[in-house]
């Protein structure tokens, strides 16, 4: 994934949005992490609240500077994040 164009960081972390691996600085890491977990986490409960058979598989946001992809996990939580315009 790190190799694509356009992608400026892979982090890796837990459900409980500890991180696991990541290239990204130790200060973007630990923003990231915590930032990210809860968006996810706040988006997981919106999606069961509509529909409580469903859950979610992706989530992407983007800016004029990034985007930011999530595919949360049972036991993880995958985020990359890439230059809209590089790719």
């Amino acid at each position: 994934i790190q190799s694509h164009k356009g992608v400026k960081g892979v982090l890796i972390m837990n459900a409980e949005g500890i991180p696991i691996r990541s290239n990204l600085s130790a200060e973007d890491t630990e923003n990231y992490a915590a930032l990210v977990s809860q968006l996810a986490f706040k988006a997981s409960g919106v999606v069961r609240i509509l529909d409580d058979s469903d859950e979610l598989a992706f989530l992407r946001i983007r800016s004029k500077k990034h985007e930011i992809m999530i595919a949360p996990d049972k036991d993880y939580v995958l985020v990359v994040i890439q230059n809209p315009h590089e790719v």
